[in-house]
């Protein structure tokens, strides 16, 4: 009888190595999302939001984020549940994309500042962004540059608090590359503000950049901590 010749895992070594990296991984990815459980409640709101959206047609689904929406009139009317409401849904209902972005900017912030400061830059962002761009919008309607229905305009996201969280990552980037990220991020969100057709909301998201920029005191005071955590080696 021939002898049994030992296949790729006979004696366990390749199926252990393999076993153990996605046992590695799965650990890993476990661990990204427990330790930024701000960020991954949040993403998890808005799936289910936007599932609930897809369930609409599209007629009721515009009145319905309008109510909720940071317009004009809403603000007037009820700004703190509108401020808070519009920041929990998603105009357009692509998801995915978010996931992403959430997962790269607000999870590496929350990792960094610790859930209470990335929520305090995100929140001063969306509310900062909000109040002034919406007020930009009130002046061009006085001014006549606006017609008197875009007081009604529909405005909800999480846009102002995605880019002022990814504003204040500035000063988590080495320092050797920090000028070259801040740039870029200027440039990108500052192009849009320049150009012919520009909005409030390209307003806004530029206001939200300068708004995480200025959150540098809870970066540093980030950074005092884990020194105090941390201290250098004598």
């Amino acid at each position: 009888m021939p002898r049994e010749q030992p296949g790729p895992s006979a004696d366990g070594n390749g199926s252990t190595r393999t076993d153990d990296h996605h046992r590695t991984r799965s650990t890993a990815v476990r661990h990204w999302i427990a330790t930024a459980p701000g960020t991954y409640i949040w993403l998890a709101v808005l799936f289910v939001t936007t599932v609930v959206l897809h369930r609409m047609s599209p007629g009721f689904e515009e009145e319905f984020l309008r109510d909720r929406s940071t317009n004009l009139h809403e603000l007037s009317q009820n700004p703190v549940r509108v401020l808070i409401t519009s920041a929990l849904w998603i105009d357009g209902g692509r998801w995915l994309p978010y996931a992403v972005l959430f997962t790269v900017f607000h999870a590496t912030a929350e990792h960094w500042l610790g859930t209470l400061r990335w929520l305090a830059v995100a929140v001063t962002a969306h509310v900062v962004a909000t109040l002034i761009s919406e007020g930009v919008l009130a002046w061009a309607i006085r001014q006549d540059h606006a017609p008197q229905s875009a007081a009604n305009t529909l405005d909800v996201g999480v846009s102002y608090a995605l880019a002022g969280v990814i504003a204040v990552l500035t000063y988590r980037v080495p320092r050797l590359w920090r000028y070259a990220y801040v740039f870029a991020v200027l440039v990108f969100y500052g192009i849009p503000l320049v150009a012919d057709g520009r909005t409030f909301t390209d307003v806004g998201h530029f206001t939200a950049v300068l708004t995480g920029l200025a959150c540098y005191p809870l970066a540093r005071s980030r950074r005092k901590a884990q020194e105090t955590e941390h201290p250098a080696a004598q």
